[in-house]
């Protein structure tokens, strides 16, 4: 290490910043959050500082420097745009044996501003040692995404109940072992959830709980309680995992799945997002694909229930959104019914992710003033035939699980009476690499496909807004229209 990280208490300590402009005020406004009375000295004060620290413990100091307001001062920042003096504070200072941060100077500063990560009381510090502050920085954004704003309510929770859990459970071990469940299970997540005041009791009846075992089971020589032996009912998370690209999961899917010991998976779920599941969790694939489902949906739902009844954080991993052709409300039933808690994150939905990655909005003001999503077919396994309340042209219509049927869905629309001339694009693997697209009208675009098919997973995109595509298009593969393609060899 070239420097070593420490955490200074500044709540009321005085600290002195020389200048008045941006920079200052930039380490006034970070400096003010950890409760420090703020010196600032310069004989020019921005008004944007000056709004910072109006209230009384700040003073402004509108005069030019002179070393005597160094003294009682316990850090000292000094951020002008003058060089020789911001050298000359840098002296002074350390004749006093005063802290100085000499702002993006490297070798004037005895000590360093981390890029910060603040879950109060949980303080997370970056540094590069001034070598790449911008690297430091997108450190710093990537861990805001991994670590909710829960933490700080939860480590103040715990500190809150600190000395009570010392004093019913009186070994080390069996105290590590209390708090490592209360942070990776049920207290956590209702923090996180905002659920402050059932967070609070989950953590008191849990200890309650282990406190009665300790006291029944505790032997002759008072060695230790395995608090692991403790069997508790887990929990379910039904988890949307998106199209498939892992950079559009939500931050609450990636924490779930990451502390998941189970992980039941559909087809649809991408092996790069399935990579970001817990490492040593069990994976189990329950995919279902036209006709050919690898576990029934009744016994999706019995795995889901018995594991959690074992305790089991169970992670549901659904490609796309439960909510939307997910089947995610039928499980959540099925969980509610057997007694099993659970949460349910949404993801971004097939139709989402497809109308953004190719150009094509699902509504528009010139070409449709609302959206349907249909599904090719029932939960019967008959085919959807309600084409009559599809026929609005200022409507736009996607249908999931449709390719297979294109033939019998554009000539179920036409013959409802929607215009043959009606765009329609289908969109394959929406938003990965392989994304590739096909657009044309409801009369000639069977015909393309079957000239050039393209895989599964796709859905349709039928209305006005189709035509955007060549467009706004700016992501994957595009499949050249047939007689586009022939026009472009003409003018060869």
């Amino acid at each position: 290490m070239n420097t070593f990280p420490l955490f200074f208490k500044l709540t009321n300590q005085p600290v002195l910043i020389v200048g008045g402009g941006e920079v200052a005020q930039r380490k006034a406004d970070l400096l003010s959050r950890a409760g420090t009375h703020i010196t600032i000295l310069a004989p020019d004060i921005s008004e944007e500082i000056k709004q910072l620290l109006s209230d009384d413990k700040h003073s402004l100091i509108a005069e030019q420097y002179d070393k005597k307001y160094l003294t009682g001062k316990r850090i000292v920042i000094a951020g002008t745009d003058d060089e020789a003096l911001n050298h000359q504070v840098h002296a002074d200072c350390q004749a006093l044996n005063i802290p100085v941060n000499v702002v993006d100077t490297p070798p004037l500063c005895d000590f360093i501003f981390p890029a910060i990560v603040d879950r109060n009381p949980i303080v997370i510090g970056i540094s590069s040692n001034g070598k790449a502050p911008v690297l430091a920085r997108l450190t710093r954004a990537r861990l805001e995404t991994l670590i909710p704003q829960g933490y700080g309510k939860l480590a103040k929770l715990a500190g809150d109940m600190r000395d009570e859990v010392k004093s019913k459970i009186p070994t080390l071990t069996g105290r590590r072992q209390f708090w490592e469940k209360a942070f990776e299970g049920k207290v956590s997540e209702l923090m996180f959830a905002g659920r402050e005041a059932d967070a609070e009791q989950a953590l008191k009846q849990d200890l309650a709980a282990t406190y009665s075992r300790l006291l029944n089971q505790k032997t002759d020589n008072g060695s230790d309680t395995d608090l692991d032996n403790q069997t508790n009912i887990g929990e379910v998370y039904i988890v949307g995992a998106g199209p498939g690209d892992p950079e559009l999961l939500t931050f609450k899917a990636l924490r779930l799945m990451q502390q998941a010991d189970i992980v039941y998976h559909d087809a649809l779920v991408s092996d790069a997002v399935l990579d970001l599941c817990r490492r040593d969790a069990d994976k189990v694939f329950v995919g279902k694909k036209r006709s050919n489902h690898a576990v029934a949906q009744q016994g999706i739902n019995q795995l889901m229930i018995d594991a959690a009844k074992s305790g089991k954080r169970v992670v549901r991993l659904k490609g796309g959104d439960p909510f939307v052709f997910g089947r995610g409300g039928e499980e959540i039933q099925a969980l509610r019914a057997a007694g099993i808690p659970y949460q349910v994150v949404p993801g971004i939905t097939a139709a989402g992710a497809a109308s953004c990655y190719t150009g094509i909005p699902l509504t528009h003001r010139d070409h449709a003033q609302s959206v349907r999503f249909v599904t090719g077919f029932l939960k019967s396994g008959e085919p959807n035939t309600g084409f009559a309340a599809l026929t609005n042209p200022e409507e736009t219509v996607v249908f999931y699980m449709g390719l297979h049927s294109i033939e019998r869905l554009t000539k179920g629309l036409m013959d409802a009476g929607r215009d043959p001339n009606t765009p329609i694009a289908i969109i394959s693997q929406a938003s990965l690499p392989t994304q590739q697209v096909m657009t044309g009208t409801l009369q000639d675009i069977v015909a393309k496909h079957e000239a050039n098919p393209l895989p599964t997973p796709a859905l349709l995109i039928v209305g006005a807004v189709a035509q955007l595509h060549d467009e706004l298009a700016w992501f994957g593969e595009n499949i050249v229209d047939t007689d586009q393609q022939a026009h472009a060899l003409n003018m060869i």
